[in-house]
């Protein structure tokens, strides 16, 4: 009968250590297929932050009609893992309209020869639905702007996120898309 008692308060114990290694290893968010990154920069005055999840390409098809990572013509999280945060200290000009100084989640919309951003009010949630779509409430939309898309000088294997004086560019795969700031 002590045997069998000793047996499973060693099981259970075996299963809580378990447990607890488990949900510590997923609270480490830079052992994840896509790595948390971030990029951050001076424009005109402003301190630009963008927190971000740093997917890779690993020989797939990213900017894809059909829609696999990236697809086009459909709302995108701009990154990987929970919502692309972005956030300004002080008033800015995107593509020459307003965004209040704040955080913001910031979602795309691809496509070959114009791409939407969007400034979302919500943040914190999780990049994407059950469903895959991007979990963007369309309510809180503060601001949509276009950017066109260029071929890059090289092949980015991560996406990057770069803050130049200029603006912002989003780098993934061939692509590059600048976006202006002022």
């Amino acid at each position: 009968m002590k045997t069998v008692q000793i047996n499973r308060i060693m099981a259970m114990t075996l299963a809580g250590v378990f447990v607890t290694m488990m949900s510590l290893a997923q609270g480490d968010k830079s052992t994840r297929p896509s790595p948390p990154a971030m990029a951050s920069g001076k424009i005109n005055g402003a301190a630009i932050t963008i927190n971000y999840s740093s997917p890779s390409v690993k020989g797939r098809q990213v900017w894809d009609p059909s829609g696999t990572l990236a697809p086009y013509g459909k709302v995108w999280r701009a990154g990987a893992n929970e919502a692309t945060i972005f956030e300004t200290d002080k008033e800015i000009k995107v593509d020459g309209k307003s965004l209040p100084a704040g955080k913001y989640s910031l979602f795309a919309i691809p496509d070959q020869k114009e791409w939407k951003f969007i400034f979302n009010s919500q943040t914190g949630q999780w990049g994407i639905k059950r469903g895959g779509e991007a979990n963007r409430d369309p309510a809180n939309d503060v601001l949509t702007v276009s950017a066109k898309p260029a071929k890059s000088s090289s092949m980015n294997e991560r996406l990057v996120y770069d803050v130049t004086g200029k603006g912002v560019v989003l780098k993934w795969e061939n692509v590059e898309v600048p976006l202006a700031i002022k």
